[in-house]
């Protein structure tokens, strides 16, 4: 092993001698490769992320010269177990499976006998490049990995405690010594309170035990004013009955949980959806998956969490359910939800299927339900594909339900949030229509009324207007621009850690206001709040086209429409698909996906003119021509005198330029 991340960067040559990099820059590529293993990067992708600011040829330059300090130390000839491999376009990092700790690490977790769990145990020393000062910007590069491998640790020291048999074996002293190296670096972590809870045990110290959880409730209660697990709780009773009665007598008795119970939460009747995402069943009989299951629930629980408009009902309360049978309707009656998620996983051979569903608690319906197939072997890609996959599949579903609650409810009992429902019933549900999009703005408006706070309903008031400009249905078009630029501000200034607020006030900022440096500032900060919100991503998408980066575009695109496949947005995305293929030149992709999203979106116009265009300059002058005819019918006002009253603020002239010339070749009159 060459390569060490766990604890810090550390790089070794085959004589052992310490390799130190030119610079902390390619000191962090070269993390970043190892990271990225075979399949590497796209060099221009390296380019903006590690020499953002700079130009393409001076990234490119600074970039070269990194990877040549690279190469120096890792030569490529026919015995190197470690070399650079690349071509003009993508670069990789090329390493055996015995060279990098982060490789060794995960193929123990995988063999999973305890021998292999302790021996991971010790490669972690400490978080994913522990001690590197990462600058801002690359900090989004790497947290996740880190994120990822903090998760893996705490799931090993579980494991690995509970895998533990016997006392002072090889095992235990790896086990206790991970737990002290999580505990150190976090001291909320009750997996590893559980792991030295459950090691004093075994080794017959039981007041050590319950000094161990009463640690851990203090510190719980300090650094995040909540209460241990109820896994963390349902250690107590066997640790008390052995305990030795001195103990007893300086232990306050209420402290201890003595069950499993249920956290009551406030009965206040919710005004936003809200959810509670139980324990998924272990349907294998295989302890080991117990945690993959506790890992997909977690990680449901925390993305759910980024998008404001819910409430989430914290791990604490939903896991107090853990092992038991429960009523839906009762569980929704004591937590105080209107949803819940529940699930499963089971395990054949070397094959996992995660099943999930999300259910109404008032009436005990199935709103939605889909399984996942993977394999043992890609386990931890396999817990994050599923989080992020059935978090996108159930937003949608629960705005849905939310807003047949609203069309059910009385008008004169509406509040803010009905209004803001019913205004998405009408803007994202139906065919376009200008009437349509007028209902959508009062009830946007009146929403905005009801509360003065309530940045979404800005929001959407605003992109109502960027639908208007976009349909050639602005009366006055001045005024409309102005109130339009009003209330995205509005949505932004309220909505700071709102990522929808962020994602469509940054949108019509952008589009209706010409600013798009402000939109992609909006719009990056929406991604970094909540990078699962496939609206983020999608308009994320539109402004890297429009800035001249097709590629970023086409990716953000399609992680959206992966995220929610069945989102009523999906044609927008699209069409922002289509709108990236023509700004690369692909002309044939840029019909296709624009045809897409006329499929879905019949009185779309932009995709109208994406498919005028892209046919123009493919050389199929009779489709451009058709499709003008249909453009001219819904909307006869359209010239190209007027025509950048509705195109996207292109960065790149070229991409403006060939736009307007394709649609003068398809016949768009002057």
């Amino acid at each position: 092993m060459r390569i060490r991340l766990l604890g810090g960067l550390e790089v070794t040559s085959p004589e052992l001698r310490q390799i130190r990099f030119a610079t902390r820059k390619t000191s962090l590529l070269f993390a970043a490769l190892v990271l990225g293993g075979r399949r590497g990067y796209r060099r221009e992708q390296l380019c903006e992320a590690f020499w953002p600011g700079r130009s393409n040829g001076q990234a490119r330059s600074s970039l070269r010269q990194a990877l040549v300090d690279i190469r120096r130390a890792f030569p490529a000839d026919k015995d190197a177990g470690v070399y650079i491999d690349g071509d003009q376009n993508a670069v990789a990092l090329i390493a055996g499976p015995d060279e990098a700790d982060i490789s060794i690490f995960d193929r123990k977790l995988v063999d999973g006998r305890p021998a292999d769990l302790a021996f991971a145990a010790d490669l972690y020393r400490g978080e994913l490049l522990a001690g590197e000062s990462i600058p801002d910007g690359l900090d989004e590069w790497f947290g996740p990995y880190q994120g990822m491998y903090q998760r893996k640790a705490q799931q090993l020291v579980e494991r690995l405690s509970l895998a533990l048999s016997e006392p002072g074996s090889a095992e235990e002293s790896a086990c206790e010594g991970l737990a002290e190296r999580l505990l150190a670096s976090d001291p909320t972590v009750e997996a590893a309170h559980r792991a030295l809870i459950r090691i004093h045990a075994l080794r017959g110290h039981e007041n050590a035990a319950l000094r161990q959880l009463e640690s851990c409730r203090a510190l719980l209660q300090k650094h995040l004013g909540a209460e241990p697990e109820a896994l963390t709780a349902s250690l107590a009773p066997s640790l008390q009955s052995r305990a030795r009665p001195e103990y007893q007598r300086i232990t306050p008795g209420p402290d201890v949980v003595s069950q499993p119970q249920v956290f009551s939460v406030s009965t206040k009747h919710h005004d936003r959806p809200s959810v509670a995402v139980l324990p998924f069943q272990n349907l294998s009989g295989d302890m080991e998956q117990e945690y993959f299951a506790d890992g997909i629930v977690e990680d449901i629980i925390i993305a759910l969490a980024q998008f404001r408009h819910l409430y989430v009902i914290a791990r604490n309360s939903s896991f107090a359910y853990k092992g038991r049978a429960v009523d839906i309707k009762q569980v929704g009656r004591e937590l105080d939800v209107r949803y819940v998620v529940e699930g499963s996983v089971r395990r054949t051979a070397d094959r996992l299927r995660i099943a999930g569903q999300l259910i109404d608690t008032s009436t005990g319906a199935h709103l939605w339900a889909d399984r996942f197939d993977g394999t043992v072997a890609n386990v931890f890609d396999l817990q994050d594909q599923v989080a992020s996959s059935i978090v996108g599949a159930i937003t949608p579903r629960l705005e849905e339900a939310e807003i047949e609650r609203a069309k059910r409810k009385p008008t004169e009992s509406l509040d803010a949030y009905d209004y803001y429902l019913r205004g998405l019933a009408a803007f994202d549900r139906t065919i376009t229509s200008r009437s349509v999009i007028d209902d959508a703005l009062r009830l946007f408006m009146k929403a905005a009324d009801h509360d003065p706070e309530f940045a979404i309903a800005y929001a959407r008031a605003a992109r109502c207007y960027a639908t208007r400009k976009s349909n050639g249905w602005m009366v006055n078009p001045a005024e409309e621009i102005a109130e339009a630029t009003r209330l995205a501000r509005r949505a932004v200034e309220l909505g700071r850690d709102d990522a929808i607020a962020l994602s469509y006030g940054g949108y019509v900022l952008g589009y209706v206001g010409g600013d798009l440096d402000e939109s992609a500032a909006c719009i990056d900060r929406a991604l970094l709040l909540n990078p699962n919100l496939a609206a983020a991503l999608g308009v994320s998408s539109w402004v890297k086209a429009c800035l001249g980066e097709p590629e970023k575009a086409v990716e953000h695109a399609a992680l959206a429409m992966r995220l929610s496949p069945f989102d009523p947005r999906l044609f927008a995305w699209q069409f922002n698909t289509g709108l990236a293929h023509f700004c690369a030149g692909r002309y044939d992709e840029a019909v296709a996906w624009a045809g897409k999203s006329l499929r879905h979106q019949p009185n779309y116009p932009s995709a109208m003119r994406v498919v005028a265009a892209g046919n123009a300059l493919a050389g199929r002058l009779a489709e451009a021509q058709d499709m003008i005819a249909r453009i001219c019918e819904f909307d006869p006002a359209l010239r190209l005198s007027n025509l950048v009253d509705v195109l996207p603020p292109f960065r790149r002239p070229d991409d403006r330029d060939r736009y307007i010339d394709a649609l003068w070749r398809a016949g768009l009159p002057e």
